[in-house]
């Protein structure tokens, strides 16, 4: 009699660790349905790859590269078939002045920084090197400052835009300052420092940071597409001529300025941290419902993989472990055949192969 309590206290540990840990009533751990999406992404990848080497289009890098950043990221390497191709197809669009981009694009510096991107994961032998000091050098060119005769104080300066300098947004910025980091740029880089310039000008947060006509129209500590000329935000304007926050340019400002080096006590850093938490959500992207969902989860990723947090607590008190919580969505809105695909067809997501690999960068992120 007295080994029973012993023998009770045994299996309740024994059931709990199972329960934690396993599939006990069928349900699969975290790890599991990660390892099964990821899978399944990745075979549709391998399997919607053109002869050629591209995705999507023999025109559109971009694309390509978005989809070869995801399956590296999801661990395949420079030995295996897919990527070899797909390497052979970015080398191609290298470019006399050091871009890498179609030779007619109008989007140079996302398909430069993309294919950056790349060429960094694959350089362990130094065989890319070459490739990426010249695309460094090119996106430097790109990047709105003193070269275009504006004074810092200009609401372009530090930003970066489509090309043939077309007015800078925070999309584009982000994925520059992305580049550069990967490429070894350090936090006080001058390009990242100015960019930072144009990053605090795109939040809705009046600081000496930031002393631009919207900075306190909307105040909330979130961030907009651009305060470049004229200002826009794709979640629209308020009232009184503010515009808008919304998600993904929400998280691409907060991981942009980690990049650049503030601390988690930065104003700038609270201030969007706070609307975060506020608004945590990943059945839409929000502010911009269903539009830029995917571009909004692999965002999301990145940015809380770069704050180092492993759980959020909303201004409800409920806590989130976005690990698990993202992995679960992404497994739900998997099609059979292993893509994703966003009926919001805005920004190119009907593609499931640009939608899927922003969903393998986002579940890279994921491990525990």
């Amino acid at each position: 009699m007295c080994q029973l309590p012993k023998m009770l206290i045994a299996l309740s540990l024994t059931l709990i660790f199972l329960s934690e840990n396993s599939s006990i009533d069928g349900a699969e751990s975290h790890q599991e349905v990660l390892t099964k999406t990821i899978s399944q992404g990745v075979s549709f990848l391998k399997t919607s790859q053109a002869e050629d080497g591209s995705w999507t289009s023999p025109s559109a890098p971009g694309v390509s590269g978005l989809a070869l950043n995801g399956l590296l990221d999801a661990g395949l390497t420079v030995e295996d078939p897919t990527v070899k191709k797909a390497l052979e197809h970015l080398e191609s669009f290298v470019q006399k002045d050091g871009g890498i981009y179609f030779k007619d694009s109008t989007h140079r510096n996302y398909e430069t920084c993309i294919s950056m991107m790349v060429f960094t994961k694959v350089n362990k032998d130094g065989r890319y090197q070459t490739i990426i000091n010249n695309a460094e050098k090119f996106l430097r060119g790109l990047q709105w400052d003193e070269g275009e005769g504006i004074e810092s104080s200009d609401t372009s300066f530090g930003g970066a835009g489509y090309g043939s300098h077309k007015r800078p947004d925070l999309s584009n910025t982000q994925f520059l300052i992305e580049a550069l980091k990967a490429a070894g740029a350090k936090d006080d880089d001058p390009a990242i420092q100015k960019a930072l310039k144009f990053v605090s000008r795109t939040q809705n947060l009046e600081t000496e940071n930031n002393t631009t006509p919207f900075a306190s129209k909307v105040n909330d500590g979130g961030f907009y597409y651009t305060p470049a000329a004229g200002g826009e935000s794709k979640a629209g304007m308020t009232d009184n001529g503010g515009l808008r926050s919304y998600a993904s340019m929400t998280y691409a400002g907060l991981k942009s300025m980690v990049y650049a080096g503030l601390e988690k006590d930065d104003p700038r850093v609270k201030a969007a941290w706070e609307w975060i938490t506020k608004y945590y959500n990943l059945d839409d992207n929000p502010g911009m419902g269903k539009q830029g969902l995917y571009y909004y989860y692999q965002t999301f990723a990145k940015t809380l993989e770069a704050m180092e947090v492993e759980t959020i607590e909303d201004t409800l008190g409920r806590k989130h472990d976005w690990k698990v919580e993202l992995t679960a969505k992404l497994s739900e809105l998997q099609k059979s055949n292993g893509s994703w695909i966003n009926e919001a067809d805005r920004w190119y997501e009907g593609d499931p192969n640009l939608v899927t690999a922003y969903a393998l960068m986002a579940l890279s992120r994921c491990e525990k």
